[in-house]
């Protein structure tokens, strides 16, 4: 028996989801137009949006799941009107990036967050950065916080943060995730089928969801592997508590049907008084794409103003 579980032990361990691999050119990490150059010198896009005359702050934004950098075309103008300018790019896998499709694991990402924010100090000497993530990017922010080399923010903002772990999901999904992830890391899954399942609502702005669903560079089909990587990013989230943070803003839908509300308030009372919490009423989970977004966008343009005064 012993001998059995030894072998199932090295066959799941040989069948474990591989990761998208870095690039190989070590670089400084650098903002043109329309690339940020990371430090292993792959090359992801990026758009910004750049404030009306001199940049009172620059946010990085960092988009969810099956998205990318256009996430930020709607707050991004408003935002620029205001005197921040906003700079987006195409997480790795996602987008236009590198390897699209493919999970790039979460240290990547946390570095490329670092690269991102390190790129824009240099770029904008003198003006706070913040860091803004969006669902899988709130969970990416989060943990970079928490790392033993968070970036050097003055302030993080979280929008619908993926926090779902393991521990909040039912057993059967846990099960079936991890003998796909370990057996068929590679099996494509439409993000359609969830909704044949269960009906999830993301957002009640419908024209801006069917322009998403029309949208070549948003990711209609996930792998398998890809799932279980965003599982393992958000177990580290849902877990993380910056010891020494920066000012941290947590938005929240109360209609939020893509992360639940129990691990969104358990990591809300975990962080305590190192986080500033809004709730809406009638949000969703793509908050600053909502009906309702500009006056989202508005409150996190008002917090970054009053949090660099």
């Amino acid at each position: 028996m012993q001998r059995f579980s030894l072998a199932l032990v090295l066959l799941l361990g040989a069948c474990a989801p591989g990761l998208a691999p870095r690039g190989t050119e070590p670089a400084t990490p650098m903002l043109s137009d329309d690339v940020l150059t990371t430090r292993d010198g792959l090359h992801l896009p990026l758009r910004r949006w750049e404030a009306d005359g001199a940049p009172k702050a620059v946010i990085v934004a960092l988009h969810g799941m099956s998205d990318y950098s256009n996430a930020f075309a709607m707050p991004g103008p408003i935002w620029a009107r205001q005197g921040i300018t906003t700079i987006a790019y195409d997480q790795r896998g996602f987008g236009q990036s590198p390897n699209r499709g493919k999970w790039a694991g979460a240290d990547a990402m946390r570095d490329d967050l670092n690269d991102a924010v390190a790129a824009a100090r240099a770029r904008y000497p003198g003006v706070p950065v913040y860091a803004l993530g969006e669902s899988m990017g709130g969970a990416v922010v989060l943990t970079a916080l928490a790392s033993a080399a968070p970036p050097a923010v003055n302030g993080a903002i979280l929008v619908a943060p993926a926090v779902w772990s393991r521990a909040d999901m039912p057993l059967t999904y846990r099960a079936a995730l991890f003998f796909t992830a370990h057996f068929l890391p590679d099996m494509v899954l439409p993000n359609s089928a969830a909704s044949k399942v269960v009906t999830i609502i993301p957002s009640d702005n419908l024209p801006m969801l069917r322009a998403m669903s029309r949208d070549p560079l948003v990711q209609k089909e996930t792998r398998t592997g890809s799932l279980y990587g965003l599982v393992n990013l958000m177990d580290e989230a849902r877990n993380a508590n910056p010891a020494s943070p920066p000012p941290i803003l947590l938005l929240t839908g109360e209609h939020d049907q893509v992360i639940p509300k129990k691990p969104t308030d358990a990591v809300i009372a975990a962080l305590g008084a190192k986080v500033e919490v809004k709730r809406y009423p009638n949000g969703y989970h793509m908050l600053l794409r909502d009906l309702e977004g500009e006056s989202v966008d508005n409150d996190v343009s008002q917090w970054i103003l009053r949090a660099r005064n």
